[in-house]
């Protein structure tokens, strides 16, 4: 059986730092991603195309090879690091910051989608990894395509949270993520995708995805 977890429905979290600095760099509008994250898009876009002097055609399969990636890393992401919870202290005070404030705080609109105090940092660790795998001109076209899906994801995870879908694909997608936060947070944790739950078996019955 699942660990039942603290769940409020208070529209806001509560305060992770005393710092009044600290605690702003927690919070983040939901567009805030898109107007940050776009423009590194094209530039990487760019880049292969003008810089490199990729083919349009070797451009576009390698964006899409990057965007069907990071459904992968999304999937990687969420079960085995957000989900890793730390016996010391100091490790359940980082994985609370990170993700267990969410769960916690499922509302809070401020804290629905990833901020850039750690989007960037992680975005460049993961960055020089691919470093090593890609020349440069084809990485800039991965990377931009492994970039859009993240957008797709942070804001995919905003509407799933306080979007009202009545059908369709999306309406599927919300019931999954809600049955992750308020029936079994150790299944569902494909966020804008759930392929990678069915890939895993880590995915709801299709009796109980039917009860929200």
């Amino acid at each position: 059986m699942a660990k039942k977890n603290y769940v409020s429905n208070s529209t806001e979290s509560t305060r992770m730092f005393k710092n009044d600095f600290l605690e702003s760099l927690t919070k983040v509008h939901f567009t805030v991603p898109l107007i940050f994250w776009i423009p590194v898009i094209i530039y990487f876009i760019r880049k292969s195309y003008v810089v490199g002097e990729m083919s349009v055609g070797n451009i576009v399969l390698y964006f899409l090879f990057g965007l069907a990636f990071w459904t992968f890393a999304e999937y990687i992401l969420h079960r085995w690091v957000f989900h890793f919870e730390p016996k010391s202290k100091f490790g359940q005070r980082i994985h609370f910051i990170f993700h267990g404030v969410h769960h916690d705080y499922p509302k809070d609109r401020l804290r629905l989608v990833m901020p850039l105090s750690a989007s960037i940092p992680m975005a460049t660790i993961i960055y020089l990894i691919f470093y090593l795998f890609f020349s440069e001109f084809t990485l800039a076209s991965f990377f931009a395509g492994f970039l859009f899906g993240y957008l797709i994801y942070d804001e995919c995870h905003y509407a799933m949270h306080h979007a009202n879908f009545k059908s369709g694909l999306f309406k599927k997608i919300k019931d999954h993520h809600m049955l992750h936060h308020y029936s079994d947070p150790e299944k569902g944790f494909g966020v804008s995708s759930a392929i990678w739950d069915k890939v895993f078996n880590s995915g709801f019955p299709k009796k109980e995805s039917k009860k929200k």
